[in-house]
């Protein structure tokens, strides 16, 4: 006799457990998600960036300068123009060939002017010394001729000094013998009892 199946009940549902109150000091940190490998087969390049420099503007030209004769040498199917570039190269020489030109030129006028200019200076000594000479000789001339006159002057005063004791000697002399000539006269006179004839004249 078959089995009678009996209909099975329905499960209730059964009331789920409260969740424990978690302990951070006891609970584990949740560990940091593990990011995806890069694959070994492929390198990965990082770029560090340089140091920033500043452009100045003569620079800023020269680079365009630079890229605009780069993008004229480069032909349309991308390979370079060879009369570009050779057109580039001979300005280039043209300008480095200027430029030293000028620089020579430039040496030249420098070492000119040094020259001249040091020509000048020993010029302007050598005058100087001559004309110092000069003025030494004139000055010495002078001294001489100055001390030939003083001396010219002081014998001069001499003779001066020297007439004028003449004079003064010859004048004592004839006084003396004026004097002694009337001493003898007086005494005559005296001795004879006769006056001078001439009138004496009292002042």
């Amino acid at each position: 006799m078959a089995e009678e199946e009996h209909p099975k009940k329905p499960e209730e549902p059964q009331p789920e457990p409260e969740p424990e109150p978690k302990n951070p000091a006891t609970e584990p940190e949740p560990e940091p998600e593990s990011k995806p490998e890069a694959p070994k087969d492929v390198e990965v390049e990082t770029i560090v960036p340089g140091p920033v420099e500043e452009v100045k503007p003569a620079e800023d030209l020269k680079a365009v300068s630079v890229i605009e004769k780069s993008a004229e040498e480069i032909k349309p199917d991308g390979g370079l123009d060879r009369d570009a570039v050779l057109a580039r190269v001979a300005t280039e020489k043209r300008l480095s060939l200027i430029k030293a030109w000028e620089e020579s030129e430039k040496s030249k006028a420098e070492n000119k002017a040094q020259k001249k200019l040091s020509s000048i200076g020993a010029w302007e000594n050598s005058k100087k010394a001559q004309l110092e000479a000069e003025l030494k000789k004139i000055e010495e001339e002078l001294e001489r001729k100055k001390a030939e006159c003083v001396e010219k002057m002081r014998n001069k005063v001499a003779l001066v000094r020297k007439a004028a004791e003449e004079k003064r000697a010859s004048v004592e002399t004839k006084r003396g013998e004026e004097i002694l000539k009337a001493e003898e006269i007086a005494a005559k006179y005296r001795a004879t009892g006769t006056a001078p004839k001439k009138s004496l004249i009292f002042f």
